[in-house]
């Protein structure tokens, strides 16, 4: 089991997510990109980093996903100054962010001519969702779901996925968004 920093920043994701009954974490980028919050509220509860806001590791990795563009010339990489962003060309021009050489500057996020890379996602500190797969009971659900106040994460099956803007992302994440999808331009 890959943690979502790993699949962010080492090119772990998994390419074709299988749907089975395993519960997922599913965030609502639509609910997300309103502009209600200023910054993200949910509240995170992985033991080893007490204050880590995982959350938005995860939002990154379903933006790289579902609405980056895939440029052929990607002026958010070519506008990095310390190269801690990288099209890869053997999986379909996924953008990854090398997390050690990432200095926040949020060039990217300015480069990208399609405001793809939302500057609120490019983190100072690297954050890690493990996804909560230990601690995933009706009693004890991940503080992030309960913390968010406008309702944008919870916990799904993938294989109970009915609506065409819903996308599973990886082996843990289920997304939706009705934003630009490079592969039905």
């Amino acid at each position: 089991m890959f943690n979502s920093a790993e699949q962010l920043h080492q090119s772990k994701l998994r390419d074709q997510p299988q749907k089975d009954n395993s519960l997922r974490l599913f965030i609502d980028l639509d609910v997300c990109a309103r502009g209600e919050c200023e910054h993200c509220e949910a509240k995170c509860s992985y033991f080893y980093h007490p204050g880590n806001y995982g959350i938005i590791s995860c939002a990154e990795l379903a933006t790289y996903v579902l609405v980056c563009r895939r440029c052929e010339e990607p002026h958010c990489v070519n506008s990095c100054p310390r190269e801690a962003l990288e099209q890869q060309k053997d999986k379909q021009k996924l953008l990854i962010r090398h997390n050690m050489r990432c200095v926040s500057c949020r060039s990217c996020s300015h480069g990208c001519p399609y405001g793809t890379i939302y500057p609120e996602l490019v983190p100072q500190l690297v954050h890690v969702c493990d996804f909560c797969l230990g601690r995933r009971d009706h009693s004890n659900e991940p503080l992030c779901i309960a913390a968010c106040p406008h309702g944008a994460l919870a916990l799904k099956k993938a294989d109970e996925i009915t609506d065409p803007n819903t996308f599973l992302v990886g082996d843990h994440l289920i997304i939706h968004s009705t934003h630009w999808r490079w592969d039905k331009a």
